[in-house]
């Protein structure tokens, strides 16, 4: 039993009066004695119950981030391109009512020549909703398969990359029983929505559902001094995909500036207020997407009008959000973002060859 562990333990679970929240280093240690097994599993589960119950801070969820950056996993910058790499902060308990549109996002985005990171694992609890990493072996890119360095090499190619925890960051992937074992999302379920495993320039868009979330997302920043610029998209279930059923709500956090808001309506840009259901079968998703990508109408491609404008024009491609849903509407009518998908289909499919040859 680890007893540096047990007395940060006693800080965050002695309760409402006499529990204290733990410093960014202590958050830091605390956090990689977890991640290296220091700490025993009933030690781990009581910590992630404990801090659960009583809530990160931003300063915590620092000492969270520091632990990450130091064990995990990060892509590096493309040779000769400095230019800022959009990460996805997305839960990795997937979705279970609604149609994950982020994956043609991305599509959309790196069509644009805009790079794009993701991040996630399997099926995770407590969800257990459909995760990316199904989404995308669905489409026919198996990231599962693929090292680090083979990950690394497809986005410097292509501009997209998948940091898949069991293969590029076990240390995290060991964790996700405890996910289960507890029944509730631990606090690294808050942090991961704003971890970055990329060494460069990065804007982090991530999703959230709770008001409270933005202000400890901020907290994290300013202690670690703002190594990125975060957007905040009140999302579908959590994630950065906008909604059509009511304002899609983004924050805009940079260091020594207010929090901007930005409200949008789907009314003002006419679009109507449905969000595509999530199929029953994993199948049935795929074949709508690979529907949008042929540039066939439907209320998906409606989202992913709605959701690749937002995104073209927060990135800076378009000047407005109009003129980002047009060329969303070109990407896809004239199938840039399909190529893209066989881009870098051929390029892990050229990798694997190579490795076998």
């Amino acid at each position: 039993m680890s007893k540096a562990f047990r007395e940060l333990l006693k800080k965050v679970g002695s309760g409402n009066h006499t529990g204290e929240n733990l410093t960014r280093q202590e958050a830091a240690a605390a956090t990689k004695m977890m991640l290296l097994a220091e700490a025993t599993p009933a030690q781990i589960g009581a910590f992630m119950i404990a801090h659960r119950i009583k809530r990160p801070t931003g300063e915590e969820l620092a000492g969270m981030l520091d632990a990450y950056e130091e064990l995990g996993p990060k892509l590096q910058p493309k040779t000769g391109n400095d230019s800022q790499v959009i990460v996805l902060g997305i839960p990795y308990d997937g979705r279970s009512r609604t149609a994950p549109i982020n994956p043609i996002t991305a599509l959309i985005l790196t069509a644009a020549g805009v790079s794009v990171i993701m991040h996630g694992g399997d099926r995770m609890p407590t969800k257990e909703g459909i995760p990316l990493i199904e989404i995308w072996q669905g489409l026919g890119i198996d990231w599962t398969k693929l090292s680090l360095t083979e990950t690394q090499q497809i986005f410097a190619s292509t501009g997209l990359g998948f940091i898949y925890l069991p293969n590029h960051f076990p240390l995290a992937a060991g964790l996700v029983p405890y996910r289960d074992q507890i029944g509730k999302r631990p606090p690294f379920a808050t942090m991961e929505l704003i971890w970055c495993p990329y060494a460069g320039d990065a804007h982090i868009i991530s999703g959230f559902v709770h008001p409270p979330t933005e202000n400890m997302f901020r907290g994290a920043l300013e202690t670690r001094g703002f190594p990125y610029y975060l957007t905040t998209i009140k999302g579908l279930e959590g994630s950065c995909d906008l909604p059509r059923d009511r304002t899609a709500i983004i924050g805009i956090i940079k260091q020594n500036t207010v929090l901007e808001r930005l409200h949008l309506s789907h009314n003002d840009y006419g679009f109507s207020n449905i969000n595509p259901p999530l199929p029953p079968t994993t199948s049935e998703l795929i074949n709508q997407i690979e529907s949008v990508l042929k540039g066939e109408p439907s209320e998906m491609m409606q989202s992913a009008l709605w959701n690749g404008g937002f995104y073209l024009w927060h990135c800076g491609i378009c000047p407005t959000m109009e003129s980002g849903i047009a060329v969303t509407k070109e990407i896809l009518i004239n199938k840039n973002a399909a190529q893209k998908l066989e881009e870098v289909r051929g390029a892990i499919a050229a990798l694997q060859l190579a490795y076998k040859t």
